[in-house]
Order: structure tokens, then sequence, then C-alpha cells
């Protein structure tokens, strides 16, 4: 295993890695819309999400792949009726094939963030 991590994304605010290296994948930790620069996170989900798919970019450079190379994500959003917005704005980082994902609405994130997002990428 390696770790993976990524000046340009925020450091985990726990004991968790950014992401770890494990044989042919990178398994990305999830990632909520805090700007690593400015310490920042946008009140409205656009703003969130944005920052998120930033966030995992970032990560997924310094692993050595990019979005092409995503396999799985799960997206998890404080509130369903963001699904439409989330949807438009992730789908605009990515291209088909896409990957496989869940979405699911949960009762709580940290910082009381609208939106995370873990991945897995393959890159073998």
């Amino acid at each position: 295993m390696e770790k993976i991590y990524s000046k340009q994304a925020p450091d985990a605010i726990g004991p968790y890695s950014q992401a770890i290296k494990a044989g042919d994948y990178v398994y990305i930790s999830g990632q909520i819309g805090l700007n690593d620069e400015t310490h920042e996170i946008k009140a409205d989900i656009e703003g969130q999400t944005k920052q998120v798919m930033e966030n995992l970019q970032a990560i997924l450079k310094e692993a050595g792949c990019d979005f092409s190379q995503v396999v799985k994500t799960t997206i998890y959003l404080s509130d369903i009726k963001y699904f439409a917005t989330v949807n438009d704005i992730y789908g605009s980082y990515l291209s088909e094939p896409y990957p496989a994902r869940a979405c699911v609405e949960v009762a709580g994130l940290p910082k009381d963030v609208l939106v995370e997002i873990e991945a897995v990428a393959y890159i073998g």
C-alpha cells in the first residue's frame, strides 16, 4: 500500500489518508467542498460540489491518473433535493463510460456540508 497526498486538496481531518494506492487501484476518501487555500466552504450546493470535484481531481492527478480512470463513486447528500444539481456538475467532470455510482441521503456530513464524494480509480 502507498499513501497518496496532494497539497492541492484539504488535509484529512481524522485518522485517515486522502487516498491509498493498493495494487492497481486508488481509493480516495470522501471529499467535501473545503477549499485548501482559503479553508472556506461555499454555502451553496453548486460551489460545494465544484470544490469537491476539484479536490478529487487534485488527488487523482497526484496518483498519476484522472477522472477517466474512476470506476466507482459514492455521493453522500445532506438532502436528496440536491441530486439534480450535483448530478449536472459531477457529470461535467466525467465522460463515458461513466463510473458505477451510488448516491444516498445521509443524516449529516462533516462540517455540516451538503455533499461528500468518494471515488475508486483503476490505474493498472
